[in-house]
């Protein structure tokens, strides 16, 4: 009965884990370009006390043994990089990805980061960058003097500048893809980073060799199901209640062979 407290006591621990995971997807229902999470749990070590498959002594071969387990625990939080629904802006700034792959973004480091939000700005000095002013990679720069804005699918920036009749280009988005995007390190602010899990990235034209294309005057919101996540919430409290349970059920056996008399 002592395991079983502590083997309780782990399922609490995974369902507080899980609940933590579920909030963040909640609160995130509304942030551009988001990707969800899901806590994926694992049992652990079984104290074997029979060995199933073991001869008895009458020769026979037991078809199961006693295996006792331990509990579980989270083995990881995944991020599933299904694409959320898109959302007409008619702001020439935002865009969205239609398929594989990710905008680049230089952070103050120089170290470029990854990310699916689109909802891009200009500074000061005409370059189009994210909400925090970091900037698109590769760095493309609007003319002040810009009518407007044209973004092609492929990627291709365009701007109709006074006294022209057709659109000169200024740059080309690039879009950058990963064998796992799963296995990217999310560090905050809509943004990835590249790890050994996830591969090296993998760069090219929106449009081509598999990479998505670009979708002017959309964003891409999150792909968190409000509905969903109630109701993984919902079995994830039923859990941690059962669970709960469990350690009050053997807490209420020892303390009822403690009160054992002679």
């Amino acid at each position: 009965m002592i395991r079983s407290l502590w083997t309780a006591a782990s399922g609490m621990q995974a369902q507080s884990t899980n609940i933590d995971v579920i909030a963040n997807n909640l609160a995130n229902v509304n942030t551009t370009g988001f990707k969800r999470s899901r806590a994926e749990f694992q049992d652990l070590l079984y104290e074997t006390m029979r060995p199933p498959g073991i001869t008895s002594a009458a020769g026979n071969q037991e078809p199961s043994g006693i295996q006792i387990g331990h509990g579980t625990r989270t083995a990881a939080t995944q991020k599933l990089f299904v694409d959320g629904d898109f959302q007409h802006t008619e702001n020439e700034l935002d865009m969205a990805i239609e398929g594989e792959g990710f905008f680049q973004i230089t952070q103050p480091s120089g170290t470029v980061a990854y990310t699916r939000a689109g909802n891009f700005k200009l500074d000061s000095e005409g370059r189009i960058v994210t909400t925090d002013g970091m900037l698109l990679e590769p760095q493309i720069s609007i003319p002040t003097d810009a009518l407007s804005v044209t973004i092609a699918t492929d990627g291709t920036v365009s701007v109709l500048q006074p006294g022209q009749t057709a659109p000169s280009d200024v740059g080309n988005i690039q879009l950058a893809r990963f064998v796992n995007p799963a296995g990217l390190e999310a560090i905050g602010r809509n943004l990835f980073l590249e790890t050994k899990s996830s591969g090296t990235a993998t760069t090219g034209t929106p449009g081509l060799e598999g990479f998505g294309t670009v979708a002017q005057g959309y964003v891409e919101l999150s792909n968190v199901s409000v509905v969903d996540e109630m109701v993984n919430m919902i079995t994830a409290q039923r859990a941690y209640e059962i669970n709960s349970k469990a350690i009050q059920s053997a807490d209420e056996m020892l303390q009822t062979a403690n009160n054992l008399k002679r």
